[in-house]
């Protein structure tokens, strides 16, 4: 069993972070009892023998958006070993292009009004005020991660320039003020099981839910109607079979719950925050992983 790492805890050039280390460890004590061992890879250095693997989840593959050719070929180098990939490279190939979000749409998830844009040039974000109806919006890479070149603009401000805007193709949606006060709501799938929820709060004045720009994270019970919410969401994949999943939600403007993005490749799992210490989450995590095997004849 490989899980492929962004940070390699044997290179001095990669520092594993506290909390990298922390999930690692849970996973580790959650697969252990399943005679399975977890071994961190960077993803990045060529040379891995993938065929020596029961199998593969790139969980912690945060920087792709930057290295896409590159992610793309690891896909293939995977599978091409005949090593089983989770979540499948279908998914994750068509995970990766957030135009998902449109497709969820037409098939009736909760998703907030969206254009998907090939270039941010300054006319086509100037229109899209008018076009959503909004007097305040947020542009997304559509191959994006962390709020990476992701930008915030309200009508009459200058448009940023080219290097703070998504590089190539581009969502625009209204920009939810509950996200800014409330938080985002993150709920944890695995096996199609829930397991835990949590509320990423951003620091006063920003509107971002990344830990790294002072959001604060914290478990809790999932609120009324979310878990409702996420199952639709779910189900609206055509009930794909996926190994892990984390639904991101914010409340709308008549306060439902809409889906800011389905993380299916790298999402960060949150095992501390499951209200139950981590062990719940990570054993459900194991038992998903262990039944995909046992059902591939690994």
């Amino acid at each position: 069993m490989l899980v492929t790492h962004e940070f390699y805890p044997s290179r001095p050039d990669r520092a594993e972070p506290d909390y990298a280390h922390t999930q690692l460890d849970l996973l580790q004590g959650a697969f252990a009892p399943h005679g399975v061992m977890i071994e961190p890879v960077f993803w990045q250095d060529s040379g891995q023998d993938w065929a020596a693997c029961s199998a593969v989840l790139p969980l912690l593959a945060w920087n792709y958006p930057q290295q896409q050719a590159l992610f793309l070929a690891r896909l293939q180098e995977i599978e091409a070993a005949g090593t089983l990939l989770l979540n499948e490279g279908h998914v994750v190939r068509a995970n990766m292009d957030k135009s998902y979000l449109y497709d969820l749409a037409k098939r009736g998830a909760p998703v907030p009004p969206t254009l998907m844009v090939e270039a941010c040039t300054p006319s086509v974000i100037l229109s899209s005020f008018n076009a959503l109806a909004a007097d305040e919006i947020i542009i997304k890479p559509r191959i994006g991660a962390g709020a990476w070149r992701q930008a915030r603009l309200k009508r009459g401000q200058d448009v940023p320039p080219a290097e703070l805007l998504p590089p190539e193709g581009a969502l625009i949606q209204p920009f939810l003020p509950h996200v800014a006060d409330e938080g985002e709501l993150s709920m944890l799938f695995f096996g199609g099981q829930f397991s835990h929820a949590l509320i990423k709060q951003p620091k006063a004045g920003d509107y971002r839910t990344q830990g790294q720009f002072g959001a604060v994270e914290t478990g809790i019970d999932a609120p009324d109607g979310a878990l409702e919410a996420a199952n639709a969401i779910l189900k609206a994949t055509d009930n794909l079979e996926l190994t892990y999943a984390r639904v991101d939600l914010v409340r709308g403007p008549d306060l439902n719950w809409l889906l800011m993005e389905l993380e299916l490749i790298e999402p960060w799992l949150y095992l501390k925050l499951d209200r139950q210490g981590g062990h719940h989450g990570a054993k459900l995590l194991a038992q998903a992983v262990m039944a995909r095997l046992v059902e591939g004849g690994a």
